[in-house]
C-alpha cells in the first residue's frame, strides 16, 4: 500500500512551483483584484514558491515534518486572498499527516481537513471561488476507500470540474468570461500532487486563456497583509469583525503553531494594522495598491444588476427566485461591512442598485455605496423601510428600461407603497391610541401604533385586526394588497385573510408570501 512520503512532499512542492509559473500569466489575467505588480509573479507562486524553499530548508525526516515545513512556509509568504487560502489548504493536509499515514483514506481525510481550515479562515466565504472547489472536492472524496493515486486522480479531476461551474456561481466572472483565479490554481496544485504520486505528467492541464485588464487607476484601496504572533485564539473573531468592518476578502489564517497571517482590502491601512496591535505582534507588514478592474462597457454583456438585503431566510429564497443576488441577516443585526461590499462588488455589471428591506438595512447600504472599496461601481441605494417596499420596486423594475429611468421607477414604487404591521406586543407600552398589554395584537400604518387588539393572539383575532389596518389604508386607496407572513403566523392565516378581504373589497388583489420575518406576525403593503 502506497503513502505519501517526504519525497513525495518534496517533488509536490517543486511540481507546484512549477505548474504556477507555467500558469501565472493566465492567473494574473484574470484576478478580480490585480495588484501593482502583478506582472512579477502570481501570489499563488509567490506563496507556493516560499513554502517550497522552506520545505527545502528544513530537511525533515518524515511525512509528517515536511509537510508542517510546507505549510508554515507557505503561511508565513502568504501572499493575497488566494494565497493564504492556499497555505491553509497545506496546513491542513499537514494536521492530518500528524496523526495519520496518508495512503487513499488518509488523504481523503487530509483533503476535508483542507476544507475546514481553509473556510474557517475566511470571514466571508464566496460562492464561485477556490472554497468552493475545495469544498466539492472535499465531499467527492470523502469516506473514499481507494488507493493513494486513486484518491488523488478523483481530487484533481473533480476540482476541474468544480472549476468549470464557477462562473455560474460568481456573476462578476460570468460577465468576464473567466474562472477563479484561485480556483485555478488549486487545480494546478491537485494535478501537480496526482501527477507526483502516479508518477505521470505533472504538467498544468486545462489551459486557460488570459482576460487582463487594461485600465491603470489611482488606486483608492489597498491590500494590507501581515504576520500575527503572540494572540490569544479566543480573541481572532474579534479581529475578524473588526476587519469586516474596514473592507473585504478578510482571511485570518493559523500556522498550526501559534502564529496567524492576516489579510484584508480595505481603504484605511493603518487601522487595518491597529486591529493587529490591539491584540498581538504584527510583522512582515506588506501592502499593495488594489487596482480596480475594467468595469463592463454596456452592450457587452450584463451591465447592471439589482441586489436586495433583508432579513427572513423565506423573504430571501423568495427574490432569489426572481434572479436577485440577495444578502440574508438575522433580525435584528445590521450587515457589516465586508458582507455589503461583497454583495455589491460580486454583482455583474457596472451599475449596481441596492434594495434594503428596512431603516437599518438602507443605512447599512448607505455605508457600503459610499465606500472606497466599491469606488468602481455606480451604486444606488433605493430607501425602504419594509420588505413589502423592496417587493414593490421589483414589480416595476425593467431591465429593458434605461437605467436612470428604471432606478426612479424603483424608487417612486417604494415611496408609494403603503406598509402596515401586525405585531405581539412583549411588554406593557403607552401608544397613541391607548396602553397595550403584553400579548395584544398591535396594529401599525406607516409606523404608527392604530389600533390594539387585546390578548390571546388568535387567529381570529389576528384576521380581525390584519383587516382593520387594511380598511384604514385601503380608505386612501389602492388595488394590490401584498401581504407578508412571520414565523409565528398561523398557517391558515392568509387564506383566512383573503376570505375576509373578498368579501369586504372584492376589487382588491390579494398576494401572500412567507417572508420569515420575526419581528412581525405579519407585513402589508398597499399598492
Amino acid at each position: 500500500m502506497r503513502v505519501l512520503d517526504v519525497a513525495a512532499v518534496s517533488a509536490w512542492s517543486a511540481a507546484c512551483v512549477h505548474s504556477l509559473s507555467v500558469l501565472r500569466p493566465s492567473i494574473d489575467g484574470i484576478n478580480v483584484y490585480p495588484v501593482a505588480d502583478a506582472d512579477t509573479g502570481s501570489n499563488l507562486l509567490f506563496t507556493m514558491t516560499a513554502a517550497r524553499d522552506a520545505l527545502a530548508a528544513a530537511e525533515p525526516e518524515d511525512t509528517a515534518g515536511a509537510l508542517s515545513a510546507f505549510a508554515k512556509g507557505a503561511v508565513a509568504a502568504a501572499k493575497g486572498n488566494s494565497g493564504v487560502i492556499m497555505s491553509q489548504v497545506v496546513r491542513g493536509i499537514a494536521e492530518t499527516a500528524a496523526g495519520r499515514e496518508l495512503d487513499g483514506p488518509g488523504l481523503a481525510a487530509a483533503l476535508e481537513c483542507a476544507d475546514r481550515a481553509a473556510t474557517g479562515a475566511v470571514s466571508r466565504p464566496v460562492a464561485g471561488t477556490i472554497l468552493t472547489v475545495l469544498h466539492t472536492v472535499a465531499a467527492a472524496v470523502r469516506d473514499a476507500t481507494g488507493s493513494l493515486e486513486e484518491v488523488a486522480a478523483t481530487a484533481a479531476s473533480v476540482a476541474a470540474e468544480a472549476l468549470e461551474e464557477t462562473p455560474k456561481q460568481l456573476p462578476v466572472l460570468a460577465v468576464a468570461g473567466v474562472v477563479d483565479a484561485g480556483a485555478r490554481g488549486l487545480v494546478a496544485v491537485l494535478d501537480a500532487l496526482s501527477g507526483v504520486i502516479s508518477g505521470g505528467v505533472t504538467e498544468p492541464e486545462h489551459p486557460l486563456e488570459a482576460h487582463h485588464h487594461h485600465t491603470i487607476e489611482a488606486p483608492t484601496a489597498w491590500e494590507v497583509m501581515y504576520l500575527l504572533d503572540g494572540v490569544d485564539e479566543k480573541s481572532l473573531p474579534a479581529l475578524r469583525k473588526t476587519l469586516s468592518g474596514l473592507g473585504d476578502s478578510v482571511t485570518v489564517a493559523g500556522d498550526g503553531a501559534g502564529g496567524f497571517a492576516v489579510h484584508v482590502h480595505c481603504a484605511d491601512i493603518g487601522a487595518a494594522l491597529e486591529a493587529g496591535i490591539a491584540l498581538g505582534r504584527p510583522r512582515k507588514v506588506r501592502v499593495e495598491p488594489l487596482l480596480t478592474p475594467t468595469p463592463v462597457e454596456v452592450g457587452a454583456g450584463i451591465d447592471r444588476s439589482v441586489v436586495a438585503v433583508v432579513h427572513g431566510g423565506p423573504l430571501a429564497e423568495l427574490l432569489r427566485a426572481e434572479g436577485v443576488a440577495v444578502l440574508s441577516v438575522p433580525q435584528g443585526v445590521s450587515p457589516t461591512v465586508e458582507e455589503m461590499l461583497g454583495l455589491i462588488n460580486e454583482a455583474a455589471g457596472h451599475h449596481v442598485t441596492v434594495l434594503p428591506g428596512g431603516r437599518r438595512l438602507t443605512a447599512a447600504a448607505d455605508a457600503a455605496a459610499g465606500h472606497a472599496m466599491a469606488a468602481d461601481r455606480d451604486v444606488v441605494v433605493i430607501p425602504c423601510v419594509s420588505p413589502v417596499q423592496v417587493l414593490a420596486a421589483l414589480a416595476v423594475h425593467d431591465p429593458d428600461r434605461r437605467t436612470n429611468d428604471d432606478v426612479v421607477a424603483m424608487a417612486e414604487a417604494a415611496a408609494a407603497t403603503r406598509r402596515g404591521e401586525l405585531r405581539i406586543a412583549q411588554e406593557e407600552s403607552l401608544t397613541w391610541v391607548g396602553r397595550a398589554q403584553a400579548g395584544d395584537v398591535v396594529g401599525l400604518v406607516d409606523g404608527e401604533v392604530v389600533l390594539i387588539e387585546p390578548a390571546p393572539a388568535s387567529e381570529t383575532n389576528l384576521v380581525a385586526a390584519a383587516v382593520s389596518v387594511l380598511n384604514r389604508m385601503l380608505a386612501l386607496g389602492g388595488e394590490l394588497v401584498t401581504v407578508l407572513t412571520g414565523v409565528d403566523a398561523p398557517v391558515r392565516l392568509p387564506g383566512e385573510l383573503a376570505d375576509q378581504l373578498r368579501l369586504e373589497h372584492p376589487e382588491i388583489e390579494l398576494t401572500s408570501y412567507a417572508g420569515g420575518q420575526s419581528d412581525a406576525v405579519l407585513l402589508m403593503g398597499v399598492e
